[in-house]
């Protein structure tokens, strides 16, 4: 099933961009600029919110092509999802040992099956496991069902390293919002979806465009929440699908011009406008 970031294929036609009723931030205007450094933002914004029919409701710039960091490992579960059988058991042997984001790292077990290390990705974005996923799935096939769903600009680029030169691809993942959005939206009738899906729904990072929807990280009673991040250096990124909203916030910012709070303030701000839409 191809995904297309055209707003009109399959039906999907598009809607007003600023729903009345609903206030969205204006992402061209920095947020409390610091005297004499003017008010124009140094964020690079992408951003498109979709009704539970497809329809764009708000969107900013969502063919802008960003960094997504962990938000492509998505592509990967969708691969594992479809293609790699659940029970396989996974030695974490098999890979070099990568730090920062997860869990398995911590734990004493060297060997789980694909379905607990898809959880793992899904829940606490886990590099380890991540990593050892790829080990069995491969890369070229994470790309191939890239361009199988017809993503022009959404990818995973690579492995997750601890560091990276330029022997290697400059970022892990990019993407757009107006393709990462139609994903979320046509998830569940591409294969393996709906599996990606209920592993999605055991994300624990709140802290972006979801933390508007007065959820417990560990245990999402209320909005029916599916959301996937990625941080980096610079990059927040939220995308997931609340209450049968899809949405996709992307934003790159240099970390000398910029604060990590006056971006999450904003993605807050975003996360309120979808909550007012969905009517919660």
């Amino acid at each position: 099933m191809a995904v297309t970031a055209r707003n009109t294929a399959r039906g999907v036609c598009r809607m007003p961009r600023h729903r009345l009723g609903v206030g969205w931030p204006d992402l061209t205007v920095r947020r409390n600029a610091p005297a004499g450094r003017g008010t124009d933002s140094p964020i690079s914004w992408s951003v498109c919110v979709r009704d539970s029919g497809g329809q764009v409701v708000y969107d900013h710039r969502p063919d802008t092509v960003l960094s997504t960091a962990s938000v492509g490992k998505l592509l990967l579960l969708i691969e594992v999802a479809r293609g790699l059988p659940l029970d396989r058991p996974c030695d974490r042997r098999d890979v070099e040992p990568v730090a920062d984001s997860g869990l398995w790292q911590h734990l004493r077990t060297d060997v789980l099956p694909a379905h607990d290390l898809a959880v793992l990705v899904a829940s606490v974005s886990d590099n380890l496991a991540t990593n050892v996923l790829l080990h069995h799935v491969g890369l070229e096939r994470v790309a191939a069902l890239g361009h199988e769903l017809g993503l022009a600009s959404t990818a995973l680029h690579d492995m997750v390293r601890d560091v990276r030169t330029a022997a290697h691809p400059p970022r892990l993942s990019s993407g757009t919002a107006a393709e990462l959005s139609l994903l979320l939206h046509r998830l569940p009738g591409i294969d393996g979806g709906e599996r990606v899906l209920d592993w999605m729904r055991t994300s624990a990072d709140l802290s972006m465009v979801a933390s508007a929807f007065a959820l417990d990280p560990l245990s999402h009673d209320g909005l029916v929440l599916r959301n996937k991040t990625g941080t980096d250096d610079g990059v927040r990124a939220d995308v997931g699908v609340v209450n049968g909203c899809a949405y996709a916030v992307l934003a790159n910012w240099p970390p000398d011009e910029a604060t990590v709070g006056e971006v999450l303030a904003t993605m807050r701000e975003l996360g309120d406008g979808i909550r007012a839409f969905v009517g919660n």
